[in-house]
């Protein structure tokens, strides 16, 4: 199929779905975004009604922000130091949803405890389920199996979601064996079958562990039980395979979804392609995937020219970024924090600082939150550039916007001075890292061992090594 790609540019399509779309197990699941302008600010009509519409719908958003922040706050402060029955019901749910959004599983479970204790608890297993899939992420796979029981002390009767949501704890833990037994319980009880979200799941699982050899296994018992792929479980392994570097079995897939003629491929599939190809550098291969899944009817989203950037930026084509990026504006796409993200991390590591810099205004601008992987760009980009004297100003900046410094932002300012040879203010952000509540790992303790052996300073790396050892036998 004839390509047009342009040496100085990329052909990049007008028409735009603005559909949301959503999906359980693949990488690429865009959130919801919006047309709006790119590198402009939109200004409200000229009309006194609707401005003071917009203010007063400003005033009650923000009201509604400030208050369930407060409930949050006011929750997790009662959580394990209150026998209270009593608290009001869409404050303790407000904090137990904010915390399973942030993955906080820790204070998630403490706040579930406390809402076990109130007189209108009532168990659902929706509330399991959400809790599963948090614990998923964590990989905190012992939490599952405790809550399973206290699921099932509670009277409730596991659903196939809560099966599912378990089944994805322990092969996300990579306690694989415990997943498949899961599968064994299902397949036990009458009403509560696995289904083809199961196996996807399942499917996912043995990717993500490099467990190629188990998925054929996998086709043929859900063939034995009647379950035909959908575009999902389709996209869920063209994903697996694609980011594991199986480019082949990643087309042999698509052929096959092709050839079912029920399964379409979608921008799930498009994305999946593009990603595959640009992050193990085969550019051409990109570009030409991106115009075939256009011929397919498949337009680009911002996930697709997400990775646009990303993949021109690690090749080193800062000309087709620029490109990618006037695309952007001219079809009024709207830049997320992964977009500028990506934009900074790019120039920042092809040492244009001044672009990164810029890039970074223009992001406060347009109103998009940095968030600590943004930072951690800025840091790499000035580290790069021997511009140490800046990350100060990164962290005041931090504190200014409320961006709570982690642990990984920590690493790489301790990485930057470490490398420079500047011991004292790796120790010193060492300390303050302690004091912001980020607890060092071992990315943490690697990185001053490396700093301090490179210098000779063997007896201080030795110091670092027994707290490294001292952390992993207490953690």
């Amino acid at each position: 199929m004839e390509k047009h790609w342009p040496s100085n540019s990329i052909e990049l399509r007008s028409s735009c779905s603005v559909e949301t779309f959503g999906c359980p197990v693949c990488y690429f699941c865009p959130n919801s975004w919006k047309r709006v302008g790119f590198f402009t600010v939109n200004s409200a009509k000229n009309n006194s009604e609707a401005s003071k519409g917009l203010q007063n719908e400003s005033k009650n958003k923000l009201s509604r922000i400030l208050w369930t922040e407060a409930a949050v706050k006011g929750i997790e402060r009662k959580a394990g130091l209150t026998n209270s029955t009593s608290l009001w019901p869409r404050a303790v749910l407000d904090a137990l949803s904010d915390k399973i959004e942030k993955n906080q599983w820790e204070s998630a479970l403490e706040i579930f405890q406390l809402l076990r204790k109130q007189h209108w608890y009532h168990p659902k297993s929706q509330t399991y389920v959400k809790l599963f899939q948090m614990l998923g992420k964590c990989k905190q796979h012992e939490q599952a199996s405790w809550l399973f029981k206290t699921m099932l002390a509670e009277g409730l009767k596991p659903t196939i979601d809560v099966y599912t949501s378990l089944l994805g704890v322990y092969g996300l833990s990579g306690q694989l064996d415990k997943a498949f037994h899961v599968i064994d319980e299902m397949k036990a009880i009458s009403d509560c079958k696995p289904d083809i979200r199961t196996y996807t799941v399942l499917i996912n699982c043995c990717f993500r562990l490099s467990r190629f050899d188990l998925i054929n296994w996998v086709y043929e018992e859900m063939s034995y039980y009647g379950l035909e792929l959908n575009t999902v479980t389709y996209n869920c392994i063209i994903n697996g395979y694609g980011k594991a570097g199986m480019l082949n079995d990643m087309e042999k897939a698509l052929t096959e979804m092709l050839e079912t003629g029920t399964c379409l491929p979608d921008i799930y599939t498009m994305n999946s392609f593009m990603w595959a190809y640009g992050n193990y550098g085969q550019i051409e291969e990109m570009e030409k995937w991106y115009d075939e899944f256009q011929h397919m009817g498949i337009e680009p989203d911002i996930q697709s020219l997400n990775i646009l950037i990303k993949s021109y930026g690690g090749a080193g084509m800062h000309q087709k970024v620029t490109s990618v990026m006037d695309f952007m504006t001219r079809r009024y796409f709207s830049p997320t924090t992964v977009t500028f993200n990506i934009i900074i991390e790019t120039f920042g590591r092809g040492g244009n600082i001044e672009e990164m810099e810029r890039i970074f205004r223009m992001m406060k601008m347009q109103g998009v939150k940095p968030n600590c992987i943004t930072y951690c760009s800025l840091v790499n980009g000035y580290s790069n550039a021997g511009l140490l004297k800046k990350i100060p100003s990164i962290l005041r900046q931090m504190d200014n916007s409320g961006v709570i410094p982690d642990t990984p932002l920590f690493n790489c300012i301790i990485n930057a001075y470490g490398s420079a040879g500047d011991l004292e203010m790796m120790e010193e952000m060492f300390v303050k890292m302690k004091k912001k509540q980020c607890k060092p790992d071992n990315v943490t303790f690697s990185t001053m061992i490396k700093s301090y052996t490179s210098r000779g300073m063997v007896e201080a790396a030795s110091e670092v090594e027994d707290k490294m050892r001292h952390m992993e036998q207490y953690s």
